[in-house]
């Protein structure tokens, strides 16, 4: 899988093909080659998972006031700090 169809999988089909390649390295019957490969892959995976997760988490960060700025979203711990 190259790395221009994980950019366009969504999360939930690329943790899909992630457990996938995880459930078949647990089993532990893969060929030593095929196994590093596998693994590689699941790697890009995992890259690709945490980049479309930190994209979310910035927009969830931002939230629109009623005149249309955008305000950063603060947690009520960090209001009560400050």
């Amino acid at each position: 899988m190259s790395e221009e169809e994980n950019e366009t999988k969504t999360f939930e089909e690329t943790m899909e093909a992630l457990e996938a390649i995880v459930n078949k390295l647990e089993e532990g019957e893969v060929p030593l080659e095929k196994a590093i490969a596998m693994y590689q892959e699941g790697m890009k995976l995992s890259q690709t998972c945490h980049e479309k997760l930190q994209a979310v988490e910035e927009q969830m960060n931002e939230i629109m006031t009623e005149d249309g700025e955008v305000e950063p979203l603060t947690s009520s711990d960090e209001e009560s700090s400050t």
